[in-house]
């Protein structure tokens, strides 16, 4: 299996149209670091982040993806992951949060037809909107009917990202006349709209997820963004590649829980804490087992971060590609982006769980916050298992079939 597409320069498009990929680099990196100094605090708090997504929007994160001309950073995606990587080593819920943004309000303007797409962008730009919500399929979502004085959409569903501090929500419903699925954009002010802290997670605890309550709210015809169906007669394979581009957001994700947990445990490693037994001398990072264990984790974490990086390559290749793009190449990039899930699910969980054995007892203690890694990872890998991931890659290698199509949270 080869990589379908050839990539395109990472760098380009973002150097030619914004600050660079270096200065956002740069950014993510303080931003990183200033949620690093109180990330234990925070998490053990669990209030909803508004003051670190006031933090985002100041360090000018929140608008990456948007075009210069509205004030946007102008960055491509290659540069979009990276940013989120970098955060979720220092804080992994926020990263969530971060690229759910990304993901949701990217893919508003790609549902949509290009005249609505820009006039939401330049609200979103203008406004500072943080997206949540979530378009993954899920049972029983909200009905969006059309009466007389517009479009209704009534229902209720929880969505594990974003809700609790968004300007802006997008929803996955359906149209009750014909089942079709489509994306709707709401104004959580919106008269009908409530919206309920009821997640209560063990980890990721800070992504702002809860519930969310439609009666009777009133959508406007132009925040109906599009259809959703899986039918390849209706959707194009450049429109199917939205589900490739959010998967991978949760890739980078995983990655930067399994650098982190690993960067903190090193440093802890290294300022002479005995990780098996608390009598030891200092010195014991040199004893066989500590090194045994932090070369196995680094070559896990290496080798998800080369799979990730030829599914990265890929994705932005389909992108520049466009409507040329066949369903045939959207197949190879669905399966690249696969096996790096089930790779840098395999990493974060392991490196988050082993870890805390590296550390040993003193990882028991609440007040280091070692524990946050392993629940966070834990977390977001139940909302997203990789097992049918896996069965994609295994029946592509066999049979040649094409991965059905799914949305990302």
């Amino acid at each position: 299996m080869g990589v379908a597409i050839a990539p395109a320069d990472p760098d380009s498009a973002s150097d030619r149209t914004g600050p660079g990929r270096a200065h956002w680099l740069r950014v993510a990196r303080e931003t990183a670091e200033d949620l690093a100094t109180d990330a234990v605090a925070r998490e053990q708090a669990g209030k909803a982040p508004f003051d670190e997504v006031s933090r985002l929007r100041e360090s000018g994160l929140l608008s990456l993806l948007l075009s210069p001309e509205l004030g946007g950073g102008g960055a491509d995606w290659p540069t979009a992951y990276a940013v989120v990587r970098d955060i979720a080593a220092a804080d992994s819920a926020i990263a969530q949060l971060l690229g759910s943004h990304y993901f949701l309000s990217w893919s508003a303007g790609f549902l949509t037809e290009p005249a609505l797409a820009a006039r939401i962008e330049r609200r979103s730009a203008s406004e500072q909107w943080c997206w949540g919500g979530g378009i993954a399929r899920q049972d029983l979502p909200p009905a969006l009917a059309g009466t007389a004085a517009g479009h209704v959409l009534d229902g209720r569903q929880s969505y594990p990202t974003g809700v609790l501090v968004a300007d802006r929500l997008v929803v996955r419903a359906v149209r009750p006349d014909t089942g079709e699925p489509v994306a709707v954009l709401v104004d959580p002010g919106l008269r009908g709209v409530r919206i309920d802290a009821d997640a209560d997670p063990f980890g990721q605890r800070l992504a702002a997820g809860g519930s969310v309550e439609f009666d009777g709210a009133l959508i406007a015809a132009d925040d109906v963004l599009g259809s959703l169906s899986a039918d390849e007669d209706v959707l194009s394979p450049l429109t199917a590649l939205a589900s490739p581009v959010g998967r991978l957001l949760s890739v980078q994700l995983r990655l930067g829980m399994a650098e982190g947990v690993l960067a903190e445990a090193r440093d802890y490693s290294r300022a002479g804490h005995s990780p098996w037994h608390p009598d030891w001398p200092v010195g014991s990072p040199q004893d066989p087992q500590v090194l045994t264990a932090y070369g196995e984790l680094t070559v896990l974490t290496r080798c998800a971060s080369a799979l990730t990086d030829q599914a990265q390559q890929a994705v932005q290749g389909g992108l520049v590609r466009g409507e040329g793009i066949t369903y045939e190449e959207y197949a190879e990039i669905s399966v690249l982006v696969a096996m790096a899930e089930a790779a840098a699910s395999k990493a974060a969980q392991e490196c988050t769980a082993r870890a805390l054995d590296i550390i040993g007892a003193r990882s028991a203690s609440a007040r280091l916050g070692f524990d946050r890694f392993w629940r966070n990872a834990r977390t977001h890998t139940l909302y997203e298992p990789v097992t049918h991931r896996l069965r994609d890659v295994g029946d592509y290698f066999l049979n040649g079939a094409h991965p059905p199509f799914s949305l990302p949270v």
